[in-house]
């Protein structure tokens, strides 16, 4: 009720039309010029996020309007729209990205569709870099034809336009356990509900390493497991140095809610020196290359019972390191 409309205000009516000149150019100039120039490709996305947000938040209001002030705003026509808006919105960026930042984004064998038509699909995916999570739901969007729901950090609401269009969609915002109200439902058990509800062309997104993989947080998961007894998997993670260990809770639990689905692990490798803000601005533009691996784990190839399926998801991150391991950017 705040944040919203001071956003649409802030890219519609208060800031003058110069600035957004200024946005254009600085974008231009950003991509026609070789050098770094940081700061004009560094204000031609900020304006272009600005726009981005305040355009969806208007869009998303008319949506809520047509609906009958949201009585219909559950209905599938409605939640495909939103889709829509997510679809058009990520596209530009990603569009903005290649040229400004000279980003390059290659799917190697991760043709999600290909690899299970017409079953709903439980994507396992490494968790590294700014960004990942929108380059994957894009993909899922834009390039298979598929709908995905996603468990999300609660921080990520304070982006007015992720907060509306998420929560319009099967979504669940998770809050830290630390922070989280007595009998609020963890990771595990969101994962669960989102996935109890997939159909025939949804996807479920997961990051079983919790948050972007750095040194420090891989030491501390590792300590934590050697502190809980698990001696072996704390022996295996040690062996994996490009990634963190897994939680395997939520996995397991999409896993019970929809045995039938067919679960995709996604590697990728390009995104690991831009860990914090003073990563991606020293590395701007980032001229990365992003390459994603997609492999496919039919349902009857995934074993029962919770070890078992713990240890599975364990040599899947194996693989996962050993690819990132042939694969990632010479420094």
């Amino acid at each position: 009720m705040v944040i919203a409309p001071l956003i649409v205000l802030a890219a519609f009516v208060w800031l003058p039309l110069l600035v957004w000149i200024g946005v254009v150019v600085a974008g231009a100039v950003a991509w026609a010029l070789p050098g770094r120039v940081r700061v004009l490709r560094v204000i031609f996305m900020a304006g272009l996020y600005l726009l981005w947000d305040a355009t969806a938040l208007v869009w998303m209001f008319g949506l809520w309007v047509i609906s009958g002030f949201g009585w219909k705003l559950r209905t599938p026509w409605f939640e495909r729209e939103h889709y829509r808006i997510a679809g058009l919105m990520l596209g530009s960026l990603f569009w903005a990205a290649r040229r400004v930042l000279r980003l390059e984004i290659e799917f190697s064998d991760a043709n999600f569709d290909a690899l299970a038509t017409g079953r709903p699909l439980i994507v396992v995916s490494r968790h590294a870099g700014p960004g990942d999570s929108f380059i994957i739901v894009e993909a899922l969007i834009n390039q298979f034809s598929r709908e995905p729901a996603i468990v999300l950090k609660d921080t990520l609401q304070w982006d007015p336009a992720v907060d509306v269009l998420l929560n319009r969609l099967p979504t669940r915002f998770v809050t830290p356990e630390r922070h989280r109200r007595p009998g609020a439902p963890g990771g595990s058990a969101s994962i669960g509900e989102l996935a109890a509800g997939l159909e025939g062309e949804d996807a479920l997104l997961i990051f079983p390493e919790g948050a972007n993989a750095t040194p420090q947080r891989r030491e501390r998961r590792i300590a934590e497991l050697r502190a809980a007894g698990h001696g072996e998997l704390a022996d295996r993670a040690e062996a994996m140095p490009h990634v963190m260990p897994p939680h395997a809770g939520g996995v397991l639990a999409a896993l019970e809610a929809r045995p039938e689905a067919a679960v995709v692990v996604v590697a990728h490798t390009g995104l690991e020196a831009l860990s914090t803000a003073r990563d991606v601005w020293r590395e701007l533009p980032v001229d990365k290359r992003i390459v994603l691996q997609g492999w496919t784990a039919a349902p009857e190839e995934i074993p029962e019972g919770h070890e078992a399926r713990a240890d599975w998801l364990y040599d899947w991150w194996e693989r996962v390191d050993a690819w990132i391991d042939e694969h990632r950017p010479v420094p």
